[in-house]
């Protein structure tokens, strides 16, 4: 209840200093976008999160692996005392890699605005991408074997100065259709003025 109230100040407070504002009842990292990454009169055209096969797909080798090291030691041991004891705990790190990777899921943001692109990734530490509409030379499209099994794809957004790093909206359902989103974006925003 006092959260639903801090909730409601906040917003009333941020829409009278002209920002963009968040209804109570939506999300903490929509709270973190709309006071902190946002600017004043910014537009959000597309707000999306990885496909939830992310979490799967970033962990298969890891687990793959943990497999092969399961069976390669029931094969060589002899006491079945020790396949158990291989076996829970390969279970087990293969949890904790599915845990971290929902983890990575979790804080993971895509963000296209009227203006920028914005990438909000990290576990313990939120590292933010960000990059005007202006200064993207182009973006491409990327699918690995895994990702284009389940319709699935990357999008690499490349932006023209060098100092600033290339971003990469990871592991996205409808890949081509997000693409032309930002394309259209970069397209009216560059034509807007230049460079």
């Amino acid at each position: 209840m006092n959260v639903e109230k801090a909730e409601r100040s906040d917003a009333i407070h941020a829409e009278g200093a002209g920002v963009a504002t968040v209804q109570p009842s939506a999300t903490s990292l929509a709270a973190l976008l709309s006071r902190h990454v946002l600017r004043d009169g910014e537009i959000i055209i597309l707000l999306l999160k990885p496909s939830l096969w992310f979490i799967l797909l970033s962990s298969m080798r890891f687990a793959a692996a943990i497999l092969l090291l399961i069976i390669g030691t029931r094969l060589v041991a002899e006491q079945p005392s020790l396949d158990r004891f291989v076996l829970e705990a390969g279970v087990f790190i293969i949890a904790g890699r599915l845990m971290f990777a929902l983890m990575q899921w979790t804080g993971r943001l895509y963000v296209l605005t009227d203006m920028r692109v914005v990438s909000i990734t990290g576990v313990f530490s939120a590292q933010i991408f960000d990059c005007p509409l202006r200064k993207i030379a182009r973006t491409r499209l990327i699918y690995s074997t895994r990702e284009r099994c389940f319709g699935l794809g990357s999008i690499e957004i490349i932006p023209i100065p060098d100092e600033i790093p290339v971003g990469l909206w990871q592991t996205i359902a409808k890949p081509t259709q997000v693409n032309e989103q930002i394309v259209a974006a970069i397209n009216k925003a560059k034509q807007g003025g230049c460079l």
